[in-house]
């Protein structure tokens, strides 16, 4: 039986994105952002990005069915978004995906944002293997995590941020060093022309026993933010490219050393890096160098589906109707902190007050 063409919408953010998945395979997909709105804030005004998915949900559905050639009638299944993200942009893109589904006549899906950027490697490389180690560094999230079958299995957390995700210290430390929002590009952009060494920021948590394999970037964003006021308190101008290149360097060593050890201790031959931080030069090359030298594969998606896209929806919906997974409830709500647990994600708005 040919596998249907499964539409993913994404509204966690500031990305509106369409994608259509089909056993396995990526048939089209389009993405809108509203980032140049937020960029004079410095950073996402969540109701600026709810009027910016109501503007563009339609607009981008078009836009990726006519990349892959097909009409509405030829969607067979709808997966979104319902956590974790900003409630306003999360509600947007549910309340669009419950009406094509029911207009439609086709089953719909709640996703876990961070389980479709794992899924989003697929679309590039295939199946991921059984197991695998994921790495995953975007904006607001940093985890490392053991994963068997995306679609049936439980994602077992070895560790998480504790605090400042990487994504949210190069954000905080760009605004610091006066670059432009986003953090992340402007920071890997002015470290090409600096020494990675030049500056001996530290390594948070590299040292810890009981939380190895855990993430903290909250004092690495205070030492980055220390060191430029010393310069500009002695009146001296920003070695900027040099505090760029250093701080890449300790986030980029901090990440994949973490990852590499525990691939090593579980016995796991397959390093998968996702999320809009795995777009980072140095933290690509480093994996790829450190990988190669430990003797485990390493994938790391194409930079157009490392940040937030439909596509990697789609790839979990696709997952989840060839897993035969149930579909959502009617009243599938959001969970804009949900927990990731599971790639399917169904929450139903008041379940906790109808048990009680």
């Amino acid at each position: 039986m040919e596998s249907p063409v499964v539409l993913g919408i994404e509204s966690s953010c500031d990305e509106t994105g369409a994608g259509l998945v089909s056993d396995g395979r990526l048939l089209g997909h389009a993405v809108a952002s509203s980032m140049d709105e937020h960029a004079r804030f410095g950073g996402v005004v969540p109701e600026i990005a709810a009027r910016a998915h109501l503007d563009s949900f339609m607009p981008v559905i078009r836009e990726a069915l006519g990349r892959a050639g097909l009409g509405m009638a030829d969607i067979g299944a709808v997966a979104v978004t319902t956590g974790p993200g900003l409630s306003g942009a999360l509600q947007v893109g549910l309340a669009g995906a419950k009406t094509l589904a029911f207009s439609l006549g086709v089953p719909l899906y709640g996703v876990h944002h961070l389980a479709g950027h794992v899924a989003a490697d697929t679309l590039e490389h295939g199946p991921l293997p059984d197991p695998c180690m994921v790495l995953i560094v975007s904006g607001g999230h940093t985890s490392l995590l053991l994963v068997r079958d995306l679609a049936r299995d439980p994602i077992v957390h070895l560790g998480d941020t504790v605090d400042d995700a990487a994504g949210e210290c190069f954000d905080k430390v760009a605004r610091v060093f006066g670059l432009p929002y986003p953090g992340g590009p402007a920071i890997d952009r002015s470290a090409r022309e600096g020494d990675p060494r030049a500056v001996a920021f530290p390594r948070p948590l590299t040292g810890a026993r009981d939380a190895r394999y855990d993430f903290s970037f909250s004092g690495l964003k205070t030492s980055a933010a220390r060191w430029a006021e010393q310069h500009r308190l002695r009146g001296e101008e920003l070695p900027l490219a040099d505090g760029a290149a250093s701080l890449q360097e300790a986030v980029a060593d901090v990440l994949t050393r973490k990852a590499v050890a525990a691939c090593r201790e579980h016995g796991v031959g397959t390093l998968v890096v996702v999320g809009g931080v795995a777009a980072n030069s140095r933290v690509r090359a480093l994996a790829e160098e450190r990988c190669r030298a430990a003797g485990i594969a390493l994938r790391v998606p194409p930079l157009k589906l490392c940040t937030d896209n439909g596509a990697m929806i789609a790839a979990v919906g696709d997952l989840l109707v060839r897993a035969g997974a149930e579909p959502a409830p009617l009243d599938v709500s959001i969970d804009p902190s949900a927990p990731l647990e599971y790639a399917a994600l169904h929450p139903v708005a008041l379940a906790a007050t109808r048990s009680a």
